[in-house]
């Protein structure tokens, strides 16, 4: 197949495109800048310029593929505090992939989240597709986001096989600049591993090269309309990730009141106290998907992510 990729050269799009790659997939990565497109030409990625900005590009893309897997999110954006402009231009891409691949049954697939579908319980790939999930539990940006993944389900209507991608918060691996890499430069700077109240509270997580994976799965035979969670574990607590990390780091692991979290963890602290697991039952039934890379504290515990660690 002929995949259109956006995010190509990211944290997640480099995995996926050697997986597509090996399996005999060609693969056209948009890039918008000279190193994003240097980098995808070095890794045997045809490059389509232009950003999510660039309706023009992303429809003749779109239109002149097999199928398009868009992984590409102004985190910039949305890591300095607009998670809702960031959300915005993602639904304003997909709309154009929608309208590029209407009655083709050419497969789409999205970048999602896990993280707030089913609040306090295990999450399935059943939840969160009420039609507007408006509860205070959960931020804007992500309830916009959710919005958007349940357009794409309704493009199945529309002759494309579309799939919502649900990504754990936590996609760990060597090199990660996420949460995970977040969380220790932040408790490098404090002086102490900190966790939000008693720190019971789950994340799911996945090493990205499962869920690389994943995405050509769902790729070559995903059903028209899937949601699929890109879940290896369940739910790993906040507090044995603060103790993995102050171990590491040699600095005491501390519970932070929620009402100083904002302080203490800055931008992450919007997200960081949700019990929020997930289960992919479904997924794993459906395409036969089994993770086989480390779980994310075994991962800590080899030690990458303690040798740099900017705050990003």
């Amino acid at each position: 197949m002929r995949v259109f990729v956006t995010g190509a050269s990211g944290w997640i799009g480099s995995a996926v495109v050697p997986e597509l790659i090996d399996a005999g997939h060609e693969v056209i990565g948009l890039a918008r800048s000279d190193a994003a497109a240097a980098a995808l030409s070095a890794a045997g990625v045809k490059v389509q310029r232009g950003s999510l900005d660039d309706f023009d590009s992303l429809r003749s893309a779109a239109a002149a593929s097999d199928g398009v897997i868009h992984l590409a999110f102004k985190h910039d954006l949305a890591f300095s505090g607009n998670f809702e402009g960031a959300a915005d231009a993602d639904r304003r891409a997909v709309e154009v992939f929608g309208e590029a691949l209407a009655g083709s049954d050419r497969p789409l697939i999205i970048a999602s989240g896990t993280l707030g579908v089913a609040v306090g319980r295990v999450a399935t790939e059943r939840d969160g597709h009420e039609a507007a999930p408006a509860t205070a539990d959960v931020p804007a940006g992500p309830r916009a986001r959710a919005a958007t993944a349940e357009y794409v389900l309704s493009l199945a209507s529309s002759g494309v096989r579309s799939s919502v991608m649900r990504l754990p918060p936590t996609n760990h691996g060597e090199g990660d600049n996420g949460f995970m890499a977040t969380l220790v430069a932040i408790a490098r700077d404090k002086g102490v591993a900190g966790y939000m109240g008693d720190g019971a509270n789950r994340w799911p997580a996945v090493h990205r090269l499962d869920s690389a994976h994943l995405f050509r799965l769902a790729l070559e035979g995903a059903p028209a309309g899937s949601t699929l969670h890109a879940v290896a574990e369940e739910g790993v607590a906040i507090r044995d990730i603060a103790e993995v990390i102050g171990r590491h780091l040699n600095v005491p692991t501390v519970s932070v009141a929620p009402a100083d979290a904002p302080e203490h963890f800055t931008w992450l602290a919007g997200f960081l106290g949700f019990d929020s697991p997930a289960s992919s039952a479904l997924t794993r039934e459906l395409l036969g998907w089994q993770p086989t890379q480390p779980g994310l504290i075994e991962d800590l515990d080899q030690g990458h992510y303690f040798r740099s660690t900017p705050l990003s």
